[in-house]
């Protein structure tokens, strides 16, 4: 497949840059950043096109051996060094195909009874229980729930609507009933938000891709704002506009307890 000339002249620039063009999302652009920049490191800073198999088989065994990562991890920063070579580099060597990939782990599932399920909820704070019983009763990803917008919800039939999902699919889930009456609250409080937003005149919300262009007025909706905002407002990190965000994931999952992969850009 062929791609656009490299604008970029630095090496983690073109790798953002080829990103992007495949429209992969930004928790994606972090993390294959992270770990080029960490395979490069661990290397004495040497250029990829002067390493090859050798180098690359010893960092993935540093991690495995030293760092003790996951096979999950592994893959990945296996994947984000295979994609600097291929999409970036241009280069496809038969080496690449070569390197062992970890075993997948196939585990027992822990099923939880609905005592268990009750007790865990009632330890939540109330800040993040409505998401809790989100993510249970309509079987929602966190990001899923956390990039809910206002018109992804069906008060009447009774459904939510989840856009680009796993794989970047959209799906219908169905709404629990016992979660009506606080999402009801849940959006009093968005709505608030939202009008304080058009009263300080902040830019609307992130919309994809290019409906943005293409609907002007739209990210200043009430229909399109967030079903979660966060409280504060922040710096997006591609367009640099400084505005107001969903609930962000690193800050929800450690309020739940929940301990993420590497996906710093630091």
């Amino acid at each position: 497949m062929s791609h656009p000339p490299l604008r970029s002249a630095r090496l983690l620039d073109q790798l953002r840059e080829r990103i992007r063009y495949a429209h992969y999302s930004l928790r994606t652009e972090k993390t294959y950043v992270y770990w080029a920049r960490y395979f490069i490191r661990f290397q004495n800073v040497k250029h990829p096109k002067e390493m090859g198999a050798k180098e690359v088989e010893a960092f993935l065994s540093y991690l495995a051996n030293d760092r003790k990562v996951s096979p999950s991890t592994h893959r990945q920063a296996l994947a984000a060094i295979l994609y600097l070579y291929k999409e970036v580099l241009d280069i496809q060597l038969s080496w690449m195909e070569q390197i062992g990939r970890p075993r997948q782990r196939v585990r027992i599932p822990v099923v939880l009874s609905r005592s268990e399920v009750a007790l865990l909820l009632a330890a939540v704070d109330n800040q993040h229980q409505l998401i809790c019983r989100l993510l249970y009763g309509a079987g929602l990803r966190l990001m899923e729930c956390l990039t809910l917008r206002v018109k992804d919800l069906d008060f009447d039939r009774k459904t939510i609507v989840v856009r680009q999902g796993k794989g970047g699919k959209d799906r219908l889930v169905m709404l629990p009933a016992t979660v009506t009456q606080s999402l009801r609250q849940q959006l009093s409080r968005s709505r608030a938000l939202w009008a304080e937003d058009r009263s300080n005149r902040i830019p609307g919300v992130f919309l994809p891709e290019a409906l943005a262009r293409k609907y002007p007025r739209a990210a200043e909706s009430w229909a399109w704002h967030w079903v979660f905002p966060s409280p504060t407002l922040s710096t997006e990190p591609r367009t640099k506009l400084h505005r107001r965000h969903h609930q962000y994931e690193q800050t929800v999952g450690r309020a739940l307890g929940r301990t993420d992969r590497p996906d710093s850009d630091t």
